[in-house]
């Protein structure tokens, strides 16, 4: 019987071992808070081959010498150190469908909140202001995603359904049937200005920290606003701020901060154009999540490409 281990959310956890036990009852799943550390590492350690994890423990090679694969149970893996994991070891991210279906439902409600205008109808009603203004054709209104993976490319494609004029962006650049796409830095001013709406879904990686900033934001058409759900460290604060009081941004749905949670003082919490959300765009999904899993665990098992297995090189 080969062995997973689960790192994470214990409820969560609880569903996934019902889940397994039901439907793949050759897998022995164990959840690391069932556990008993109080004579050390658990004997167990020495059988695990599959980890399971939001943040990995220390240590890998030499506590779980039979581990095979490490698998991530969100959808990016900037959370790990990569550097510090055995070199040999194949990481995995969660590919799954309620995880996109959740982030396709939520950049949808923020893009036709920001583009019928709500946070400004919102900040009337607060003032008992009854006033209407213009309203645009989604055909008039241009969305950008940055990060063209599965998420990007499945918000894409519902974005499109309500005639909104689409573009995408990434670095090594993806064709998308009805979206225009821009690759490189080269072109990344360019997608900008198309970008009345910003959506960022972009992987947190070491060129991409720090990349909604300034110097990006004078790149957006005045008045544009913000969709950040793809790691808090991708955003400067402090720049948003500033973009949003001198009018270069209109306004902001934040769903990831740095640090999480915000402290109580943060300026984020009381700005009257930003949204503020606790990481809850997309949340992976026990039966669906388990099937991929699954999924993965056959596909390793048989030699054959694991969906979600990450270049270590690029972090994603």
């Amino acid at each position: 019987m080969k062995t997973i281990l689960y790192k994470s959310d214990p409820a969560r956890g609880a569903l996934w071992q019902r889940i397994l036990a039901d439907i793949a009852p050759q897998y022995r799943f164990i959840q690391w808070t069932d556990l008993d550390f109080s004579k050390g590492d658990p004997a167990v350690f020495a059988e695990v081959e599959y980890l399971v994890v939001w943040m990995p423990p220390e240590g890998l090679a030499q506590r779980f010498p039979q581990l095979k694969v490490l698998f991530s149970i969100g959808a990016g893996v900037d959370q790990f150190d990569l550097g510090a994991l055995p070199a040999g070891l194949p990481v995995v991210r969660m590919v799954e469908p309620g995880l996109t279906q959740g982030m396709v439902e939520y950049v949808t409600f923020a893009a036709l909140g920001l583009h019928r205008d709500m946070p400004r109808y919102l900040r009337q009603q607060r003032e008992q202001q009854w006033k209407s203004h213009p309203m645009v054709s989604a055909s008039k209104r241009r969305i950008g995603v940055m990060g063209l993976g599965e998420l990007g490319e499945a918000t894409l494609k519902m974005l499109m359904t309500f005639g909104f004029e689409c573009h995408g962006w990434s670095r090594s650049g993806k064709a998308i049937e009805g979206v225009t796409g821009w690759a490189g830095v080269e072109q990344l001013a360019q997608f900008l200005a198309h970008s009345d709406i910003l959506v960022c879904l972009l992987p947190l990686t070491a060129d991409t920290r720090g990349m909604l900033n300034a110097e990006l934001f004078a790149l957006l058409p005045q008045g544009a606003s913000l969709i950040q759900v793809g790691r808090g460290a991708h955003l400067v604060a402090d720049d948003l701020l500033a973009a949003l009081d001198c009018g270069q941004l209109g306004a902001a749905v934040l769903d990831v901060t740095d640090p999480e949670p915000l402290p109580a003082d943060d300026a984020l919490w009381s700005h009257p154009a930003v949204w503020i959300t606790p990481h809850i765009a997309s949340q992976t999904q026990p039966e669906t999540a388990v099937n991929a899993l699954l999924a993965n665990l056959q596909c390793f098992e048989q030699g054959r490409p694991m969906q979600g297995e990450i270049d270590k090189t690029r972090g994603y």
